[in-house]
């Protein structure tokens, strides 16, 4: 049986180990050169690098975060709530906006609510056939018309195409039909992102 030089093991295990570091890094500086540059924003005389007279990197993500929680402390106020409220009613009456204004909103509502169900549970359904296996990611509770329609408890499952996990497909599946896995959403995410080569660990439970 042929077995793999040591140099060519060696290379793909430094593969593995180097390139998601160095992914990340690059991603992660991004951010915080991006969100440097927000620094601008401020008049130029009041800018740090002008008051302390020596650049400081990062500090663009203090700044970005510190405009996030005041706009998130203006917006639950009885105030804040009126002018966005005013504010969504005109972008309403822009159809383009609209529409990317009103999609990018209710993904970051599902994703960010509280709610314990969203997105936190790996399952198996049978798909595309019987006998044949998808994993998909339960992102909530069938509710209103759905739930009514199909008389049966029923969770919203989002069943993502490998490599690609940003598209997919939504089903609507009666909890009883679906298999419930211990791994979490990260692992279930490596496997679809790796086609299925990155298989989480498993420990058996103790009988």
């Amino acid at each position: 049986m042929k077995t793999r030089s040591p140099l060519k093991r060696w290379f793909f295990t430094g593969l593995i180990l180097l390139v998601p570091l160095m992914v990340t890094f690059y991603i992660f500086m991004s951010v915080v050169s991006s969100m440097d540059n927000l620094i601008r924003l401020i008049p130029y005389a009041w800018q740090p690098d002008q008051l302390l007279g020596f650049h400081i990197p990062g500090l663009g993500v203090l700044f970005t975060l510190a405009i996030v929680l005041l706009t998130g402390m203006l917006g639950t106020s009885f105030i804040g709530r009126w002018v966005v409220g005013t504010g969504e009613s005109v972008l309403d009456r822009i159809p383009l906006v609209r529409s990317v204004y009103g999609a990018l909103k209710s993904v970051l509502e599902t994703v960010l609510r509280d709610n314990q169900d969203s997105f936190r549970r790996v399952v198996l359904i049978e798909y595309p056939r019987a006998g044949s296996y998808a994993l998909g990611f339960v992102s909530g509770t069938g509710h209103g018309e759905i739930q009514q329609a199909t008389k049966e408890n029923v969770l919203t499952v989002f069943v993502p195409t490998a490599p690609n996990p940003t598209s997919g497909f939504l089903l609507y599946v009666p909890e009883k039909d679906t298999i419930a896995l211990t791994m979490t959403v990260e692992d279930g995410m490596k496997c679809v992102i790796s086609a299925g080569v990155i298989t989480p660990n498993w420990t058996p439970p103790a009988q």
